[in-house]
């Protein structure tokens, strides 16, 4: 190629390469692993599609025909909204790009990342697509595998370590909701909370290892206490374990405090040093509010812990209530 072959304003008019030229450039467009495809706009007909389409999908070169192909071999879920996204960004000669999970010849599904490139006439009228089809399938699986460790780790922040059920700061994001649906519906919201009764004397006798898997133990046993869907369950710490219950008056709070004190009276954990019995026991306090709006979750909160203290204060092993 000469000099002037080779100056900006001939190459703003490039000449058709020689015949070996297209050879070279057909050589390297199918030796790639993307899959270079080209459409015809006015027909919606494909005029070429490389032949890494058999390795990859399965289904031969000649077999794709027309843009329908491409749709139809689309998985369900996906077909809508990929043509529909694709057909109107063509229209509007936006260069765009969408992922799908296309359907191999035998049964499978690939993970697919679609590259389109919008060609236009001297008239600036649509005249062909053209792009490549990339396999995405590892990258899609090491993000699944990162979503779901995030959904892990979220769990994990808002779930006791020990007990395994929820945590103080689950507690705390929860009583906020709860509180504010019970404040605008004007409906009850009952807290129950209950703390393991002469635990530090437990630890003492027992041990730290035994006295940790009581605390397993009674919190699987509490965490059956509340029947409903959005009965809420934690540990409040320590020893102390919480119960929200929206939409629950106080007879019924009080009800389900009852239950959880003969649920763990009737596991009959040994509590040798207890003052009370050979049992391990709890005491529990027990509030149900109508908040409004001058109220705030955290004075109900100290009131029902005020109503545990007391009832520990009381001789322990009891229930102590209030509105």
């Amino acid at each position: 190629m000469t000099q002037d072959n080779a100056s900006p304003a001939n190459m703003s008019n490039p000449v058709t390469p020689p015949e070996e030229d297209s050879t070279v450039y057909k050589t390297l467009l199918e030796s790639t692993k993307a899959i270079p495809w080209k459409i015809d706009w006015r027909t919606m007909t494909f005029s070429y599609i490389g032949p890494q389409i058999e390795t990859l999908l399965g289904w031969a070169p000649e077999s794709w025909v027309s843009a329908g192909d491409w749709a139809a071999r689309m998985h369900p879920e996906d077909r809508e909204w990929v043509v529909d996204y694709c057909v109107s960004q063509s229209r509007s000669g936006i260069d765009h790009e969408a992922d799908y999970r296309a359907l191999t010849k035998d049964g499978e599904y690939i993970w697919i990342r679609d590259v389109v490139h919008v060609l236009r006439n001297a008239d600036g009228e649509v005249e062909a697509l053209i792009g490549f089809m990339f396999d995405i399938s590892e990258r899609k699986k090491t993000e699944e595998k990162l979503l779901q460790l995030q959904k892990e780790l979220e769990e994990l922040s808002f779930q006791d370590g020990l007990t395994r059920v929820a945590n103080r700061r689950m507690f705390d994001s929860i009583i906020q909701v709860e509180w504010t649906n019970a404040r605008r519906n004007s409906q009850p919201l009952s807290l129950i909370m209950l703390d393991i009764d002469y635990f530090k004397q437990y630890n003492d006798h027992y041990g730290h290892i035994q006295g940790d898997d009581c605390l397993k133990q009674v919190a699987e046993i509490l965490s059956s206490a509340g029947t409903r869907a959005n009965d809420f369950f934690a540990r409040f710490g320590g020893e102390e374990f919480v119960l929200v219950l929206p939409q629950t008056d106080s007879d019924a709070a009080k009800k389900i405090a009852e239950r959880c004190r003969k649920l763990i009276f009737k596991a009959q954990i040994p509590h040798a040093k207890s003052l009370i019995g050979p049992v391990l026991t709890i005491s529990v306090g027990v509030g149900t509010v109508i908040p409004g709006y001058q109220d705030e979750s955290v004075d109900f909160i100290n009131s029902v812990d005020q109503r545990l203290y007391q009832a520990k204060q009381l001789g322990r092993n009891c229930i102590i209530s209030g509105n």
